[in-house]
């Protein structure tokens, strides 16, 4: 079981710094929706499937996955609506607080996420369905409201990649130990932690300033939706056809139905 975590920490964290250099790389739009393909889901979920007690277990780890990607949208869409509103000039103590704050928001809707899907008398997989259509829903709403997206101009450190990275690691890691517990409600919303997200904001702010992190929020809520259609695709095909198909099967069901789609619509918005 530990040599499970550590090798889905390891690769989540370096899935971690691909995602957030494309956002820096490609501008918000494009690297929003690189940064966002179902990628750390996929150590989680092998994780999921390997170390859980049954497979209602796994499944029900996966179908709580979506309700955890509303959560992170709500994370998301703080660094869209309040950097304005923090009445201080300096971006610093602008980034401190939105830091807080969005962890603050973050926490709260991930608690009542959890009241809910341990007090409602519907299945997971109802939920997690309706879920992932509500956040397709708010991420076009995103999209279509998106300010502009520049890509960003300055190099950034080795350190800030690293860390990025860990923090990532770390979140996937503590998922799949959490599903090992059996504790499957807590390890799907905790997989989607946004370790990743956090980072790239609070770097990407530093390093490039605020309106490339500004333009990527909408792009990533509509592109991490592919996080939530992987999730729902391994819980339905990996029963059936075993854990390495399944899981290749969904990724390219999740990117096809989803960040395809979304693409070729932000393009066409663009234009």
């Amino acid at each position: 079981m530990t040599s499970t975590v550590l090798l889905s920490a390891l690769f989540s964290g370096l899935i971690a710094i691909f995602a957030s250099v494309s956002i820096e790389k490609f501008g918000g739009r494009l690297g929003g929706l690189l940064g966002s393909l179902p990628t750390t889901i996929i150590p989680a979920s092998v994780g999921f499937w390997l170390t859980s007690h049954s497979i209602q277990e796994a499944t029900d780890a996966l179908y709580a996955v979506p309700p955890g990607m509303m959560v992170t949208a709500c994370f998301l869409l703080c660094w869209r609506i309040l950097p304005e509103r923090i009445p201080t000039r300096s971006l610093r103590i602008r980034l401190m607080w939105m830091t807080l704050i969005s962890l603050f928001v973050w926490s709260l809707a991930a608690v009542l996420m959890v009241l809910s899907l341990r007090t409602l008398p519907l299945s997971m997989a109802f939920i997690g369905s309706m879920t992932f259509l509500i956040q397709i829903g708010v991420g076009a709403w995103a999209c279509a409201n998106n300010p502009p997206a520049p890509k960003g101009q300055n190099r950034v450190r080795m350190a800030v990649y690293v860390a990025r990275g860990g923090l990532a690691a770390a979140a996937i890691g503590v998922s799949v130990w959490m599903s090992s517990l059996g504790v499957p409600l807590l390890a799907g919303i905790f997989s989607v932690f946004p370790a990743i997200f956090l980072t790239t904001m609070v770097s990407v702010w530093l390093s490039q300033g605020q309106a490339v992190q500004a333009g990527a929020v909408g792009p990533l809520i509509l592109g991490s939706a592919s996080v939530s259609a992987f999730s729902i695709a391994s819980a339905i095909l990996v029963p059936v056809t075993g854990l390495a198909a399944g899981s290749l099967i969904a990724w390219f069901a999740a990117v096809g139905l989803v960040s395809v789609p979304a693409w070729a619509w932000l393009k066409q918005q663009r234009t």
